[in-house]
Formats: C-alpha cells, structure tokens, sequence
C-alpha cells in the first residue's frame, strides 16, 4: 500500500493522519486512509522516510498549484457539478447554537466521489490553508487532530448519526460567508437568479476558499463561500412542494357551490331559521297591525 501524501482520518481508529503517517486504498470509487499504526502497529516519526517522501510530494504539489490553481489563489476551488442541500443563499440563516453570531449565507455541497479531480484540488487547497494558518496564526505548530470541513457522506456526523440518503456516494462540505453569494445560471451569468429558482436539490458549481482558524482556542480549516453558478433543476430536498402540487384539481371538485346568476334568488344561509318553523313570533318593529297589506308591493306585511 502507498502512504497517503494528503491527511484525513483512519478509517479504523478515527484519528487523524497527516502526510505519510498512514496507507491509502481504493474503497466505494474514492479513497480511503488507514494510519500505519492500526496497519501494522508501528509508530512512526519525522525521520521515517515514507513521511519525508509524503512531506516533499505535498510541498511539490502546492507549488505545482501556485501554476494552475483557480484564479491564482493556492485555497480556493472551482467545484464541478454538485448537488446542493441546505441552500440559505436567498437570507443569511441565524447560528442556533449561537444567536448573538452573525447571520451567514450557506450551503452544503454533495460532491460525486467519481469526481476525483475535485477532491484532490480540494484536499490541496485545504493542505495550502493549513500551511499558510501554521505559519500565520498557529504559532509554527499544526493541531494534532485538525478539523476540516469535509466529510464522507457514506459515513456518519460526528454526533454519531448516519448522513441522509442523498449524501450517499459523496463528498459533503458546507461552506459559508457573511457576504450575500451571487447566485446565477450557466446560460446567463451576468444576471442573478429569482429567490424561487434557487432552492435545495438544485445542481450547480460553486466557487469555496478554505482558511485556517483559531477561535476560542480551536484551530483548524474552514470553508468560505463565494458565488454559485445554477447547471440545472433538481428534486427537490426537504421534500418541498409547489401550490399547484398541493391544491391541483381541489377548486373545480365536483359538487361544489355555483354562484347564482344574476337576478336569481340567494340560497339559504346555511343554519338560518324561518319563522314558520320555529313557532317564534316575527318582530313587528313598525306597529303593523296583522293581515295589513303593504301599498307598495300589493302583499300582506307577513307572509
């Protein structure tokens, strides 16, 4: 088995693995890692030649990309087609966890694993954030166990829960800003889209850049969002449905009340009560002496 020249985490022990700390393998169409230690119970250190080798292709392979990365900049990705889930691209959604936070704009993208050109620019790019943090604003010194913001959709969230059967086959990253996206379509892409065309299912491409952090004493790599460009309509997730879908054929059912022509008596008020039937006497408010015949139609006052 060949080490692994970008890190993740081992599929048999969870934890993390940097650059040639472990074996990767062919598994579902995509890659996998297994640290050299539950492979073979070896513990290894920098001085192993299979993590200098990792180290040297990693550091060749960021300046390989210095040359062909997306708009000349080492940590940020242009997707190919993706499914969108979780979109919040039309108002920035409020942090739940966190209601004093700014409200951001996000989205979840479900990458094919088939794509592996992606996958790879990606894991470049968020190994190219993880130098430039270390250096910046991680004291020189890489977290251990380094959270990054994508994760195998065949696999589960970290609460333990297995990912929805939309994410199966895929690479899951949510990315998101403070800053409202431009949401366009391929066929126009100097005209953003209407809020109803921009919805959850939908397929597109999407522009994301990955950042180191350090907040509140965590450190690791996150994902920005920036503009999505529409490829095509979907299903539509969270099983969202359209009006139509929802009241089709109910106005025209058969049976249902037809308004009267003009000119034609009004029916009865449903519940209403006639005085012939109930044995109440009729008010009188005028003083009208029974069996007296109204001048103006010719008619007794009381039927």
């Amino acid at each position: 088995m060949a080490r692994n020249k970008y890190p993740g985490y081992c599929y048999c022990c969870g934890s993390w693995v940097e650059p040639g700390y472990g074996h990767f393998e062919r598994h579902n169409g995509g890659w996998r890692i297994k640290c050299v230690k539950c492979a073979s119970g070896r513990v290894l250190t920098e001085d192993d030649p299979g993590v200098k080798w990792a180290r040297k292709t990693v550091q060749s392979e960021i300046e390989r990309r210095k040359t062909v990365m997306y708009n000349n900049v080492p940590t940020k990705v242009l997707t190919g087609e993706v499914r969108l889930s979780y979109v919040n691209l039309v108002q920035p959604r409020v942090n739940n966890n966190d209601p004093t936070a700014t409200p951001k704009y996000s989205v979840t993208l479900l990458i094919p694993k088939t794509d592996t050109a992606v996958k790879q620019n990606i894991d470049a790019s968020i190994e190219a954030a993880a130098a430039d943090a270390q250096g910046k604003i991680w004291n020189g010194v890489r977290p251990p166990v380094m959270p990054i913001p994508i994760h195998d959709g065949d696999g589960v969230r970290e609460n333990g829960t297995p990912y929805g059967p939309e994410c199966k086959g895929c690479w899951v990253i949510t990315a998101s800003s403070k800053n409202k996206p431009q949401v366009v379509h391929q066929s126009d892409i100097n005209t953003e889209l209407l809020p109803q065309d921009i919805y959850s299912g939908m397929y597109a491409r999407v522009t994301i850049n990955f950042f180191g952090y350090n907040r509140a004493g965590k450190r690791g790599v996150g994902c920005g969002l920036g503009n999505v460009m529409k490829t095509r309509d979907g299903e539509a997730l969270a099983g969202g449905a359209s009006a139509a879908a929802d009241f089709a054929g109910v106005g025209m059912e058969a049976g249902a009340p037809a308004t009267p022509a003009y000119g034609a008596a009004m029916p009865a008020t449903p519940g209403h009560m006639t005085y012939p039937n109930t044995g109440m006497q009729q008010p009188n408010p005028l003083g009208v002496q029974p069996g007296a015949i109204n001048p103006l139609t010719g008619q007794p006052y009381f039927g």
